[in-house]
């Protein structure tokens, strides 16, 4: 993993012991994250003392580190906050399972897929949970609950704990996304009065609408819209509407399509209200949508169950990837208490062979799929799409942001631990319609569309 150029050893992707020895003088290690529950609760202890010493306030606090370095630091704040005890004592409750009755926030949409399965199929209850799931009616709701402690973590959009932690769209509260929920799984859906729309230039004066300001479908949306040279803010219509209620609201003719998650594309064409014009995977194959949220705050308070929670995810997600599984999820999460759709809807939309709406039955195997891995360079180009529509307003470090929010490291080691595949890296290229992102390079990928509200 990159590090930054001044590793501030109150991170919280980084511990003491890996901290620099003088102010400015990186360490020679290539910036591990925690690898043990020690280290990764020692790790939440220090981030929350220092988030409480500088209230969340980065500048001050990398102005500190320069001037006092990392050791002079920790000796510092040990003079009035005794951080070794509060170690000592955090230490002292690992291993047992600190809150097993949990309230998970989640959306009613095929995203949701391993968290809401890891209830009915027992994922929870083998990692030593008793975990129930709450069914929220739109983001903002989730969003609320899960910033007002209403539940204990949530199923959240990808961007969501970015833009969290950053207070774009709400206060500003330290989030992390330990793991993705699903890759893929999106559609841009048009009225059944479209069929003869062949191009984003044919949808110039289009009235759409996506769950959320902060979601994978806006920004997928507005990069589809944009690269055929129609702007998102001044040639068409884009409001948020929450999932639940977007086929109604095409059957009204109130919007020409949505850009939205399963299963309501696959709805829309069950109802005849509209037809598939082009699934998600054919903007950015793999990409992101919906993820595992939690506070920094629940972290760091519950460390054992906090790991416990990430284990559940990522083992129901892994699960998830099989398709030989699909089904059987696919009748687990039907009811009404979950998803509340027919069983056949999901099954189109989890097995890949589906009907589009236009005539035809289609067979795409990956039109969703599941993955817990997230990225970093996953994180940076969603970063470069807050500032290219000017949905955050403030500078910030793309790297710092993504790593700090990001669990990419932990996630594949708790992949380790269960057996599954793990990652060389944290950082890897992208290719939506044919172009290359290079994470290396956000300034210069913002700055080089043509179309945007800078």
């Amino acid at each position: 993993m990159a590090h930054n150029s001044l590793q501030d050893p109150f991170d919280p992707n980084t511990s003491l012991e890996h901290a620099h020895g003088h102010a400015g003088q990186p360490t020679p290690d290539n910036h591990a994250l925690p690898d043990t529950s020690e280290k990764i609760i020692d790790r939440a202890v220090e981030s929350t003392v220092v988030r409480a010493l500088f209230g969340g306030n980065d500048m001050k606090r990398r102005r500190f580190m320069q001037l006092v370095g990392a050791g002079g630091a920790a000796a510092l704040i040990e003079t009035f906050f005794p951080l070794k005890t509060a170690k000592a004592m955090a230490q002292e409750k690992a291993g047992s399972i600190e809150k097993t009755d949990l309230t998970i926030g989640f959306i009613p949409i095929t995203c949701a897929t391993p968290i809401i399965m890891a209830e009915p199929m027992g994922f929870y209850k083998k990692h030593g949970l008793n975990a129930k799931v709450r069914r929220a009616a739109g983001w903002a709701m989730v969003r609320d609950w899960s910033i007002n402690r209403d539940v204990d973590a949530a199923h959240m959009l990808s961007p969501m704990p970015l833009s969290i932690t950053l207070g774009a769209g709400s206060k500003q509260v330290p989030y992390f996304m330990p793991a993705v929920e699903n890759i893929n799984g999106q559609a841009i859906t048009l009225h059944t009065k479209h069929k003869e729309v062949k191009s984003a230039q044919d949808m110039k004066g289009f009235r759409f609408c996506v769950p959320f300001r902060y979601s994978m479908h806006n920004y997928l949306l507005r990069y589809y819209l944009a690269e055929g040279g129609v702007h998102p803010d001044k040639d068409v219509q884009i409001r948020v509407v929450p999932p639940p209620e977007m086929v109604a609201n095409l059957k009204a003719e109130n919007v020409d399509g949505y850009l939205a998650p399963d299963p309501f594309n696959q709805r829309a064409v069950y109802e005849n209200a509209g037809f598939i014009y082009l699934l998600s995977k054919e903007i950015w194959d793999r990409h992101p949508c919906c993820a595992f949220a939690i506070s920094q705050e629940f972290a760091s308070s519950y460390p054992n169950t906090f790991l416990s929670l990430f284990k559940s995810i990522v083992d129901a997600t892994h699960y998830a990837s099989k398709p030989e599984n699909r089904k059987d999820i696919a009748k687990a999460i039907a009811p009404k208490n979950y998803l509340n759709q027919p069983v056949i809807v999901l099954e189109q939309v989890l097995t890949g062979r589906f009907a589009d709406g236009l005539g035809n039955i289609r067979t795409v195997p990956d039109r969703i799929d599941f993955d817990p891995f997230p990225w970093h360079s996953m994180a940076v180009w969603i970063l470069t799409q807050m500032k290219r529509w000017k949905h955050v307003e403030s500078d910030f470090d793309y790297k710092k942001v993504a790593e700090e929010v990001y669990l990419a490291s932990e996630c594949d080691k708790i992949s380790r631990e269960l057996g599954y595949d793990d990652h060389a890296q944290t950082y890897t290229t992208h290719v939506l319609m044919g172009k290359t992102f290079d994470p290396g390079k956000p300034e210069e990928y913002v700055k080089s569309f043509p179309i945007s509200n800078l």
